[in-house]
């Protein structure tokens, strides 16, 4: 696929569109599709409104990806699109009439029950700004309070992956492995099971570090971005994870998304 500027998904919800667009970003990366651009009508609660959203996919030559719960309005898409020759996608409508046929069971038909500010959603805000406390070491005694640690050397994910995973509800705190920093007692008082060790391919890493020296307007002659500094510090935290007797995950070229699965679906059985 060699996509032109002019391309476009419109994503439509009756509520805010997150589902919808974290979905059609999902897929995005199964292709070479940098330059789609995605559009987002969210709070769309009238047929009319509907229509609009067709014809701006029309004249864009777009695809609609809609989460739409109101059947009135899930049935005027899916007339109006075949009428306008628009491709349309229903992400939530099979899954709600797999429930409905499956559980003998019908929908609240209530849009943006996804995001009400319940319990779940309260545990989510606790556990990003706990993330934020106990980022890159800042208090070690965030790691006796951390449903999950994760230790590694800098620039494997660590900062970006706590944060993905205090989407989802877990307090993380994460630890830099460096040979002249002392490792925290408080690492050792915990049980091994919560601790994650994150491990890349050292040619990725000394990219990454090169292109962060470069960003900072640094020069790649620092010995933090060179290769045998780079061997020295991941063959130290593979004897410190050794030692804690904790998972090693090999992130090199995983997404944030697949590595979180891992260590949610390791902590969970």
């Amino acid at each position: 696929m060699n996509p032109s500027a002019n391309e476009w998904i419109i994503v439509c919800s009756d509520s805010v569109g997150e589902t919808a667009e974290a979905v059609v970003r999902a897929t995005m990366r199964q292709f070479q599709a940098n330059q789609v651009k995605i559009k987002r009508y969210s709070q769309v609660a009238t047929e009319d409104a509907v229509r609009e959203v067709i014809e701006d996919a029309r004249s864009k030559r777009a695809f609609i990806a809609y989460t739409l719960v109101q059947p009135e309005l899930r049935e005027t898409m899916k007339m109006e699109a075949i009428k306008a020759g628009v491709r349309t996608v229903d992400i939530m409508g099979p899954m709600m009439q797999a429930f409905i046929d499956t559980f003998n069971d019908y929908p609240l038909s209530k849009p943006g029950l996804l995001h009400r500010m319940d319990e779940d959603y309260f545990r989510r805000v606790e556990a990003i700004e706990f993330s934020v406390k106990y980022d890159d070491g800042r208090d070690a005694r965030g790691i006796l309070k951390a449903e999950i640690v994760l230790i590694g050397v800098s620039r494997t994910s660590k900062t970006p992956l706590s944060i993905f995973l205090a989407h989802k509800g877990y307090k993380v705190a994460n630890f830099p492995v460096v040979p002249e920093v002392k490792v925290p007692k408080e690492l050792f008082e915990i049980p091994p099971r919560r601790i994650i060790g994150l491990t890349m391919d050292p040619e990725q890493i000394l990219r990454i570090r090169s292109e962060r020296l470069k960003s900072l307007g640094l020069t790649n002659s620092a010995k933090y971005a060179t290769l045998p500094r780079i061997l020295e510090e991941l063959e130290y935290a593979e004897k410190l994870m050794k030692s804690l007797g904790c998972l090693v995950i090999d992130v090199t070229d995983k997404a944030i998304e697949e590595t979180a699965g891992l260590i949610i679906d390791y902590i969970q059985n």
